[in-house]
Order: structure tokens, then C-alpha cells, then sequence
């Protein structure tokens, strides 16, 4: 039931980690702050398809 996703970079766009989550329960898009090597600072990182 877990699916691989990607999350990317509000700002720069980059598309930096990509974690799992259960489709089941969690139905709507993943956003967590962490650390984009490119802006050299942490962001928001939304999901992507």
C-alpha cells in the first residue's frame, strides 16, 4: 500500500528526496521543511508525481 514519492523544492524547484507514504491514510499531498542544497537553506519540499 506504500507509495514512493518525490518532494521538491518550493523555491528553486529542484527535485531533492523522495520518501513513501500510505495512500490509505494519507490522501492528500505530503509538505515538510528541509534542507535544499541548492538554495542552501531550509524550504518547503511539497510532493510531486
Amino acid at each position: 500500500m506504500r507509495e514512493i514519492v518525490t518532494l521538491q523544492c518550493g523555491v528553486c524547484r529542484e527535485r531533492n528526496y523522495s520518501t513513501t507514504k500510505n495512500k490509505k491514510t494519507t490522501t492528500g499531498r505530503l509538505e515538510f521543511a528541509k534542507f535544499c542544497k541548492r538554495c542552501r537553506k531550509h524550504t518547503d519540499h511539497k510532493e510531486t508525481k
